[in-house]
């Protein structure tokens, strides 16, 4: 299976780095990772709704360019179903036997996914009502893809 994690925005923090590098070192075993980040665009303070729009439709444009045909979207979004690590295991298995072999998980930016992004998804999920930075998602994501895997393979790994 090739997993890519489509993202908005770099990581600075070492911290953060040295946690994303882990979990693709682990997940390495599994499956195929590549992490694909795409600038984003500076908010200014005080943004309108249609600067904001206009700032989520051009790292759309970038992330949608990301996007390879064929390939099961799963878009992190506020409004999307959210599952237990179970579920989501359940969930890459199933599309893995059902011969999807390449899944894409996308991160918006801080203002969140432009709607034509939502609408490509072929899945949108949530990790929660509240807000992350997309920095610590990408370590969140990652760590509950690896947890996916463990759980799909019988292996142990702490609750």
């Amino acid at each position: 299976m090739k997993l890519t994690l489509i993202t908005v925005g770099k990581i600075k923090e070492k911290y953060f780095t040295g946690a994303i590098d882990e979990y693709a070192k682990r997940l390495s075993r599994y499956c195929s990772l590549e992490i694909l980040e795409t600038p984003d665009e500076k908010t200014p303070d005080n943004a309108s709704a249609a600067q904001e729009l206009q700032i989520k439709e051009k790292e759309g444009d970038r992330i949608l360019k990301l996007i390879k045909d064929g390939s099961y979207v799963i878009a992190l979004a506020i409004n999307g179903k959210m599952l237990d690590s179970e579920e989501l295991a359940d969930k890459i298995d199933k599309l893995g036997v059902n011969g999807c072999s390449h899944i894409t998980f996308v991160i918006g930016g801080s203002l969140g996914l432009d709607e034509r992004v939502l609408k490509r998804a072929d899945f949108l999920l949530s990790f929660s009502k509240m807000t992350f930075p997309h920095q610590l998602m990408r370590v969140i994501l990652l760590e509950q893809i690896y947890r996916s895997y463990r759980i799909t393979n019988h292996e142990p790994y702490h609750k």
